[in-house]
C-alpha cells in the first residue's frame, strides 16, 4: 500500500511547542479545544477552533504551536 495513504502506524503524544517538529500525518485531539498547526516549518501556523474531543485531523502537523493551542491530550499519528 502506498503509504501516503496507509493508516498509520505509529503514535507519540504531543507537547505543543512553538518551534518543536511533530511531522504527524493526522492529530487525535483528547481534550477539546483550539489546535494552531504549521504544516511546514516555515508557515505560520493556522488555528482550528473549537476542536472537539475525540476528533482525529487528518492534516499534516509540522508543528503543533503552544501559541494558539488551548486542546490537550494530543496524540500524534505517523
Amino acid at each position: 500500500m502506498d503509504a501516503s495513504i496507509a493508516p498509520a502506524s505509529r503514535a507519540a503524544a504531543v507537547t505543543p511547542n512553538d518551534s518543536a517538529i511533530v511531522g504527524a500525518r493526522a492529530l487525535y485531539i483528547g481534550t477539546a479545544g483550539d489546535v494552531a498547526i504549521a504544516p511546514r516549518r516555515d508557515v505560520d501556523p493556522v488555528v482550528f477552533k473549537s476542536v472537539p474531543a475525540g476528533t482525529i485531523l487528518p492534516v499534516h502537523a509540522a508543528i503543533v504551536a503552544l501559541t494558539g493551542t488551548t486542546a490537550s491530550n494530543i496524540i500524534a499519528l505517523f
